[in-house]
């Protein structure tokens, strides 16, 4: 029972916390509601007993990607206003996008059916013995073991070349080199001025 209350609990404030993504006009406001989803979504994987992709809704996408999206809306002087203007020109095609993503629900809903046999035969895994997140590391670190080092491989060199971008040399662009400024020595940095008397700086 209080499972069944929480769960409810959970999914109506994420289902009301996406309404309100979406139809915020803040966009501050929405990347806050994005993270009361993410939370709410959190634990409800809780309750079907996901823990690690529970901590991986809350460590990457709250942690990271939805903080980032604040920070950067904060950051940036957007003119909103004048985003909003050109709403209309762009109407029919969201209308017509909207239309065939509901088609497409509906079919999915209409013909979804539920076999009770299939559902028994199939095999189960003893949750007696293994953790969520244990048979899942075993099943990364043995069968998907190559993909897994790719995977790693591919955000190494994202990350390289982020670097590597950031670092380029650009005219005009001033940097800060420790090394020169600790290389100056006293005559370089240091002059003696003789001001005369009464004459001031």
């Amino acid at each position: 029972m209080i499972q069944a209350l929480v769960f409810y609990v959970f999914a109506a404030i994420t289902i009301a916390s996406g309404i309100m993504v979406v139809s915020s006009r803040n966009p501050v406001h929405s990347v806050l509601f994005l993270i009361l989803a993410f939370f709410n979504a959190a634990g409800l994987f809780v309750l079907l007993g996901a823990e690690f992709i529970a901590m991986l809704l809350v460590v990457v996408y709250v942690g990271a990607v939805a903080v980032l999206f604040l920070f950067v809306v904060m950051m940036l002087d957007i003119n909103f206003v004048e985003l909003r203007q050109g709403f209309m020109k762009y109407l029919p095609i969201g209308v017509l996008i909207g239309i065939v993503i509901f088609v497409e629900l509906f079919f999915v809903v209409t013909s979804w059916a539920i076999a009770p046999e299939l559902v028994t035969s199939a095999p189960a895994p003893d949750a007696s013995q293994v953790s969520n997140t244990h048979a899942l590391g075993a099943l990364l670190y043995t069968r998907y073991v190559y993909l897994f080092q790719a995977a790693g491989l591919i955000l190494l060199i994202a990350m390289i070349g982020a670097i590597v971008l950031t670092l380029r040399t650009r005219e005009g662009v001033k940097r800060q080199r420790i090394s020169a400024q600790l290389a100056r020595t006293t005559d370089e940095t240091v002059e003696v001025v003789e001001v005369p008397r009464g004459g001031g700086a």
